[in-house]
């Protein structure tokens, strides 16, 4: 198709970004496949046949050609607008953080508010419990506030718990924090720790940062995705005080996945907030006592990224865990995110899924023909990559 694009203006092209990006089942991956086809001026004149023919399905094009579409990508524009240091960041852009460029599947659109240069300096993820004791709140704080002072910026989740501790322990600090939201900008969740994200925003001390546009309400289904920018944007991931089934380990997943290394603080056996925590250290994870020795494995950012002399270590840790699927990949995946190392049952499956069990026993048949599932004594395990 041959439309003029001299008169496109950087307005025009971000707004059709926005729009791509906000496409139902669009990442990053499909996006850059798009790109080898058209440009991103000549698609704003694309028609719904021309759509359709680089491959998108109906509903794609049809929320693409949508007012509404239209809308949410300009209520994003505007929120920009407003200034106060906002931001939005396309995966293009030279202020796209360069190691989370590096994860499976970088979100291709990043929504910014604060000092932006921050998600591209050291950082190390702290992560755990929203019921923790007080002890892992205290750990939380204190290594947190060490990690400032040694000029390494603190991440994590905004969330109750372990989270806030570790932003506030960087502040107090003096140091620098990095807050991923699953929620927009402008939804700050949960809500007790709307001052806290203020604070984190004053003086330089820090950034918040989401995939999701500014208006987004907060969705349990949203926070495994933040989880991987979590620790898609540090050298490490510290592990403070996990549950079992906790989100933590989604994020130490995703840490192992992305190259990264494992930290877990340990604790006593009987205690339960800790049996997470203790099982990635029965499975590999470093455990560590003090700050040095979280300093002396990550050492400075460009020791990290050449990864030469630690890649046999790195490897071992890539292991402890089944890698994760880029979300547009993933065959039935509310089943397979269900499915992990410990044999399942598929009537637990079907519990958790809400799917009849003569539904999930048909999509585990087709998983496992594919590769992504193994039947085991039990029920099923998630399988490997390769």
């Amino acid at each position: 198709m041959n439309q003029p694009t001299s008169h496109v203006t950087e307005h025009d092209r971000l707004l059709m970004w926005i729009k791509l990006c906000l496409t139902p089942r669009l990442g990053i991956q499909s996006l850059l496949k798009l790109f080898g086809k058209a440009s991103l001026e000549s698609l704003r004149y694309y028609s719904e046949k021309e759509w359709l023919a680089l491959g998108l399905s109906p509903a794609q094009v049809s929320y693409l050609l949508s007012g509404a579409a239209n809308k949410v990508a300009e209520d994003c524009l505007e929120w920009q607008a407003r200034g106060n240091h906002r931001h939005i960041v396309t995966y293009f852009s030279p202020d796209y953080p360069a190691l989370l460029k590096e994860i499976p599947s970088p979100p291709p659109l990043l929504f910014v508010q604060g000092e932006m240069m921050l998600l591209s300096v050291p950082q190390i993820a702290i992560v755990g419990s929203r019921h923790a004791s007080m002890q892992g709140l205290q750990d939380a704080w204190h290594f947190a506030n060490e990690l400032a002072q040694h000029q390494v910026a603190v991440t994590s989740g905004l969330a109750l718990g372990i989270d806030g501790q570790a932003h506030l322990g960087a502040i107090e600090g003096g140091g620098k924090t990095v807050a991923v939201l699953g929620a927009g900008l402008e939804r700050i969740y949960p809500a007790r720790h709307r001052g806290l994200a203020e604070r984190i925003l004053e003086q330089q001390t820090g950034v918040l940062v989401s995939e999701f546009c500014p208006s987004t309400p907060p969705k349990s289904m949203n926070f495994p995705r933040r989880n991987r920018i979590i620790s898609g944007l540090s050298l490490g991931v510290l592990v403070i005080e996990a549950a079992e089934k906790s989100g933590s380990l989604i994020t130490a997943r995703y840490a192992a996945e992305q190259n990264r290394d494992v930290f877990v603080i340990p604790g006593a056996i009987h205690q339960h907030g800790y049996r997470g925590s203790n099982a990635l250290i029965r499975d590999g994870a470093c455990l560590v006592q003090n700050i040095e020795q979280i300093l002396s494995e990550v050492g400075t950012l460009s020791a990290w990224v050449k990864k030469e002399e630690k890649q046999e270590e790195k490897i071992q840790q890539n292991e402890l865990f089944p890698p994760l699927i880029d979300d547009e990949e993933l065959p039935f995946a509310e089943v397979l995110a269900n499915v992990g190392v410990k044999a399942t049952p598929v009537d637990i499956l079907a519990t958790r899924t809400h799917i009849p069990v003569h539904e999930v026993m048909r999509q585990l048949l087709e998983l496992e023909l594919s590769g992504h599932v193994i039947a085991v004594a039990g029920g099923y395990i998630r399988k490997g990559r390769g």
